[in-house]
């Protein structure tokens, strides 16, 4: 329906139409400061202000010089791949855990499940800088401070909810009779998961690991206290770019995290339409 139905009053029109209008405005308010940034990537003085070149468009105010210096710059470099080295392991790990503990805790005889559930998804509610203060101590202990393995353990117990989460949801649409009568065809456990029960729940799995690679890849709070020199990670290396010089590479990083974080999310999107399908469920 493109518009209030006939039979609507003036009143509710003003609704309809007030109510649609605040919406767009908030829309606007939330991703302004995301847009912001991109054509200041561009920009060919070093500042964080759009100059009245870029105002009037003119083709002499916009460059690529940033990029280029991102992408020559041995930090930045290093930065990055410590960011996808960290990023594609913890991914695994929370991937593998999460879907492991998804499958038990969709079990109806499973003790003890709302209790577990609630532990396994405590990293979500608990503040990150307790959990970083906390990791820090307990690794200080066994030497993994400043270490790769630290901070891939560290960011693995932050990814493992959502995975937890987007595969138990897939999971309760689930036709455990299909688990069922790959027994009885005589399919061992092992060779019915991942036949039967793994292609059902992909997308859910999928969907899960992507929510624990944009986890892993953007947080700063656990890096600050586990990293050492060598283990910075991108947002790092762009907090400590902020405090030392204010350099547009900054807003090129972030343009490209911007970018990513979207192919992402569409990727998320997809599966769920899949999913969907799968299910026999249509979107309207």
């Amino acid at each position: 329906m493109s518009g209030p139905p006939p039979y609507a009053g003036s009143l509710e029109r003003t609704w309809y139409y007030g109510f649609r209008f605040g919406c767009a405005l908030i829309f606007i308010f939330l991703i302004m400061p995301i847009l912001v940034i991109i054509p200041l990537s561009f920009n060919a003085e070093p500042y964080f202000t759009f100059t009245p070149g870029m105002l009037t468009l003119d083709p002499d105010a916009f460059s690529m010089r940033w990029y280029e210096d991102m992408m020559t710059n041995e930090q930045w470099i290093h930065s990055m791949k410590n960011s996808f080295i960290i990023g594609f392991f913890a991914t695994i790990l929370s991937t593998t855990l999460g879907t492991v503990a998804a499958l038990g805790l969709s079990r109806s005889y499973m003790p003890y499940r709302n209790l577990i559930m609630m532990l396994l998804i405590s990293p979500m509610i608990v503040p990150i800088i307790i959990s970083a203060a906390a990791m820090f101590f307990f690794y200080s202990k066994v030497n993994l401070t400043g270490t790769y393995l630290g901070i891939i353990l560290s960011h693995a117990v932050l990814g493992t909810p959502f995975v937890v989460i987007t595969v138990t949801a897939t999971l309760t649409s689930f036709d455990y009779s299909l688990v069922r009568a790959a027994a009885s065809l005589g399919c061992d456990p092992t060779r019915t998961f991942f036949k039967v029960t793994m292609p059902l729940i992909l997308p859910g799995v999928i969907s899960g690991g992507l929510f624990a690679f944009i986890t892993s890849f953007d947080e700063v709070v656990m890096v600050l206290f586990l990293a050492g020199f060598e283990q910075r990670t991108i947002p790092k290396q762009m907090w400590a770019g902020i405090r030392q010089e204010i350099s547009p590479v900054i807003l090129c990083m972030a343009t490209c995290l911007v970018v990513l974080s979207i192919l992402l999310l569409t990727t998320v999107e997809l599966l769920r339409r899949r999913s969907e399908k799968l299910r026999g469920i249509t979107s309207r």
